[in-house]
């Protein structure tokens, strides 16, 4: 049975969305995504990682629009009110993970463009019950909703040669082993009970370097990326929005970290008609097998003001893909392209 996030007291909860609401949001490269979905001519549209309701505020505010926003975090539904509020007939929220997004839109539904906003929101990284960030002295818990299991679970009770795995690929973290073999020397001692104390034992590890960024990052980052089974609900939820759209209908996702983006990337160069041509020479074949007339082959990032203004935007990339007339086939390339993430994730790797 999926666990929830348990708040110890109603007090607890109480200070945690008060949290939420103090915390700035600000909703990555929110110009450049409105630019590309135009939402000042009307449409259907859907947020899938609502968050803080930055991108369903901004395209509400375009009279003939309509929004369906999801999100696995019970925080957000909060601000998801507000906007139930405001535009009753327009807005409609589910608190849900986006990988089922096609259990809770109607296929009928014919949206305009699809938003995958990925990573953290602010508000998550300033909650210190959440045992996102590194000086947390709450329980070590890291989920973003609608989880199985929390990073206390994981950290004290995996096998270090599996944890070890987690950390070098989920982590890109060299040291991977190392730092498995840390945490497990510790935790036969006592529990590692917060991230304080986890970020901690890697920094014993990493500590004969120099690093621009805190040295436990990437630990952390595989972590958190494993509770939440990130990684596959990507894959799941790109070919779920991908079922739902119509031709023309626009896929855009922002990514925060290189295996996001790999993910991206790959499906929407597999499944665009954009492959390269074996000879100049040779007429360009149609092929069917495609989901999409035109991809962004670069992804843009945020200008120099929006990161000065919000530094959480540093490591963003928006890609972004037209869909085209064809019928949807379940793409089964792209997913035993990443059947090691799957397998990662589900602890059988």
């Amino acid at each position: 049975e999926n666990k929830e996030i348990k708040w110890k007291t109603i007090e607890e909860f109480m200070n945690a969305t008060m949290l939420l609401e103090k915390t700035k949001h600000h909703p990555v490269m929110l110009n450049q995504i409105l630019s590309i979905i135009s939402p000042q001519h009307g449409g259907t549209f859907i947020d899938c990682t609502f968050g803080g309701g930055g991108y369903s505020q901004a395209i509400l505010n375009f009279p003939k629009t309509k929004v369906f926003a999801l999100d696995r975090d019970e925080l957000t539904l909060k601000h998801a009110n507000n906007l139930s509020t405001k535009f009753p007939n327009r807005f409609s929220f589910f608190k849900e993970k986006f990988s089922n997004l096609g259990k809770v839109i109607d296929s009928n539904i014919k949206p305009k463009a699809i938003i995958f906003d990925l990573g953290l929101s602010s508000f998550q990284i300033a909650d210190q019950n959440r045992g996102f960030s590194f000086k947390s002295k709450n329980f070590l818990n890291m989920e973003m909703g609608i989880n199985k299991y929390s990073a206390y679970d994981v950290v004290n009770n995996l096998d270090k040669v599996y944890l070890a795995k987690i950390i070098k690929i989920l982590g890109e973290e060299k040291d991977g082993r190392v730092i498995a073999n840390e945490i497990d020397k510790y935790r036969k001692k006592k529990p590692i009970k917060t991230s304080e104390e986890l970020a901690s034992i890697i920094n014993k590890v990493k500590k004969k370097h120099n690093y621009k960024k805190n040295p436990a990052t990437k630990t952390f980052q595989a972590i958190r990326i494993f509770v939440n089974e990130e990684l596959t609900e990507l894959i799941t939820g790109l070919i779920e929005a991908s079922k739902l759209l119509s031709e023309e209908g626009v896929l855009l996702v922002v990514s925060f970290h290189s295996l996001e983006d790999k993910i991206v990337k790959n499906f929407f160069s597999l499944y665009s008609n954009l492959k390269k041509n074996p000879s100049r020479y040779m007429p360009v074949k149609q092929d069917k097998n495609n989901l999409f007339s035109k991809i962004l082959k670069k992804p843009q990032i945020p200008t120099t003001a929006e990161i000065n203004k919000n530094v959480r935007s540093r490591s963003a990339k928006l890609r972004y893909a037209i869909r085209n007339g064809n019928s949807f086939f379940y793409p089964n390339e792209f997913k035993n392209l990443f059947e090691n993430y799957y397998k990662l994730e589900s602890g059988k790797a």
